[in-house]
């Protein structure tokens, strides 16, 4: 029996989990004197079922369930091209070996090599504004432009727009599911999750293979996103979120935290603007990332005037009343002297070239249109 087996077995014991498989390891050294030497006190810690599991172990040896059940789970992975990582290998991940209790394990289906680049986490809302979905493609894109490969959860929202950002940049991106690598979730991204590793990318779990999407699952998910990577980018999240999470984890984990700063109006500005005053640096564009981890590989391009279109004066006055914040049609007309009419066909030509979005109640610039505003100050 070598070591990948009997960590297999072991993290099998119902209730054992990545704490108690560390603290063992501490003690005896290698999962192979753990597993054949679990202490009594410990053992009666564990449910009932993991308890019977073990005492068959201890009666049958290599034959018992237990090990048939590791050797069978090795065959799976075969089967589905996973492969597994062992914490203590050379090839795994180093900065999330760095943190406290990592997974033992790690099944990944893809490019193994993907874990080993430098990477950065972009995460947020499953429910994301258009602006805030619009951010997590744009940076995303720029970031993998500058080698960073982008980790994130392949849940739908952010996590969806930053993956597709990565790959419209030609980069590479990594998925960490809080399910089986061969178990999707969700099933809407099974798609996506086939072009990231064609793409040259990665799905990586901890979990065993089958395992379903469990609310239980997340938080340990969240752990490994943020453990994996340099710094973690906040786009939007409320206040209470698995986003939120994944950055106050980076924080614990000597993680640069990074947040887009939205609008006071919008919930979903609320969690990047707690981050802000908890410490998380403040970022509008990508070079800010890239700046503060070391300009790894390359700048990212800036957006030159080449790049957008060319406004009337009017449409130029209305781009400026829109300013940062939503603004409503009567709100806008005081500003402009122009008429509702008149706006409203303003207001039309704006979003159709993407520099505005409209709200319930008023309009807002997209991340385009703000850059547009920056640039004719």
């Amino acid at each position: 029996m070598d070591a990948l087996t009997a960590t297999l077995a072991l993290l099998r014991l119902e209730g054992m989990g990545p704490g108690r498989y560390w603290q063992l390891l501490d003690h005896f050294g290698s999962p192979v004197a753990a597993l054949l030497s679990l202490p009594e006190s410990l053992l009666l810690k564990l449910p009932p079922r993991a308890q019977t599991q073990w005492r068959e172990f201890s009666r049958c040896g290599e034959q018992s369930a237990l090990i048939a059940w590791a050797l069978a789970e090795r065959d799976r992975c075969a089967d589905a091209g996973v492969e597994l990582i062992h914490c203590g290998e050379e090839d795994y991940p180093r900065l999330l070996a760095e943190t406290s209790r990592p997974p033992p394990l790690l099944y990944v289906r893809g490019a193994r090599a993907a874990l080993q680049l430098p990477q950065i986490a972009v995460v947020g809302a499953r429910r994301a504004s258009s602006g805030g979905l619009d951010n997590a493609h744009a940076f995303a894109a720029d970031l993998a432009g500058a080698g960073f490969a982008i980790t994130s959860g392949l849940a739908l929202g952010v996590d969806a727009a930053a993956h597709r950002g990565a790959l419209k940049a030609a980069g590479v991106t990594v998925a960490v599911l809080g399910s089986g690598v061969d178990r999707l979730y969700p099933r809407r991204n099974a798609a996506l999750a086939e072009e990231i590793v064609a793409g040259g990318g990665a799905l990586i779990s901890e979990l065993p293979m089958n395992s379903a999407a469990e609310a239980a699952n997340f938080p340990r998910r969240n752990r490994i996103i943020s453990g994996l990577s340099l710094g973690v980018l906040l786009v939007e999240a409320a206040l209470r979120s698995g986003s939120l999470i994944t950055a106050r984890l980076a924080l614990e984990q000597n993680r640069e935290v990074f947040a887009i700063p939205g609008s006071i109006h919008n919930p979903l500005a609320r969690g990047c603007h707690r981050m802000i005053r908890d410490g998380a640096a403040l970022v509008e564009t990508s070079a800010d990332i890239v700046g503060q981890l070391g300009g790894l590989l390359a700048e990212p391009q800036a957006d030159t005037p080449s790049h957008r279109p060319q406004l009337e004066r009017r449409q130029l006055h209305l781009i400026d009343a829109l300013g940062g914040d939503p603004r409503t049609i009567e709100q806008l007309a005081r500003d402009t002297g122009e008429s509702a009419g008149e706006l409203l066909a303003l207001l039309l030509q704006l979003e159709l070239a993407g520099l505005v979005e409209q709200l319930p109640g008023g309009y807002q610039l997209t991340p385009q249109g703000a850059a547009y505003l920056q640039h004719a100050h």
